[in-house]
């Protein structure tokens, strides 16, 4: 038997979803402006992508908070100040929370959605935890990336830079430090397969 909408603990789990959402939104535009002013123009871009789906997250969850529209829901949940200035401790901390997110929060927001008979909201709890997970990796790839002073070195001398401004390809080690097409600095690069849409001459017509 289905719990009723407005008594239920999946009604408290959305708009606590919710709530994370948008400030995981937020948190990752912030980050993006400190990559920016940092001139790790990929890494900006990288975590703006990220904030962008977390707003699409919010939007699902909000939609399904419409049987308490013009109610108040109440709720008592802890997120975390990320307010960091240094490149590595925001990948790091972006990573610990989307894991918590995939592995604990939002499972156990599945099951209790899927207990008050709730199986398509179970489902999008489901579905959205692993997309975080991807986010937990993305995140984890560019720490690991920058730990190791490698965002712009790698040992592959056959390695395919992708200048994020005008587009330029450059193969070697290391990206130039400033693009020889647009004058772009050396932060706008990334590995071309990091880049969206790289692969489409690979398709099949």
């Amino acid at each position: 038997m289905q719990t009723i909408f407005n008594e239920s603990q999946t009604r408290v789990n959305l708009m606590r979803a919710f709530a994370g959402e948008c400030q995981a939104r937020q948190r990752y535009y912030q980050a993006a402006l400190i990559a920016q002013q940092q001139k790790l123009i990929g890494i900006e871009r990288m975590f703006r992508f990220t904030a962008e789906q977390e707003e699409r997250h919010a939007m699902v969850f909000w939609k399904d908070l419409k049987d308490s529209a013009g109610m108040t829901v109440d709720i008592a949940a802890g997120y975390p100040a990320d307010v960091f200035d240094d490149i590595r401790q925001l990948l790091d901390a972006s990573a610990a929370e989307e894991e918590k997110e995939h592995g604990i929060v939002y499972p156990d927001f599945a099951r209790i959605a899927a207990d008050e008979g709730y199986s398509d909201i179970a489902s999008e709890f489901r579905m959205i935890a692993e997309i975080e997970e991807s986010h937990r990796k993305r995140f984890e790839y560019y720490g690991k990336l920058y730990r190791e002073d490698r965002l712009f070195r790698s040992d592959d001398t056959e390695q395919v830079w992708l200048c994020l401004n005008c587009g330029h390809i450059h193969k070697g080690s290391e990206p130039p430090q400033e693009c020889p097409v647009c004058r772009a600095a050396q932060g706008y690069f990334i590995r071309e397969c990091e880049a969206a849409f790289t692969s489409c001459e690979t398709l099949k017509q």
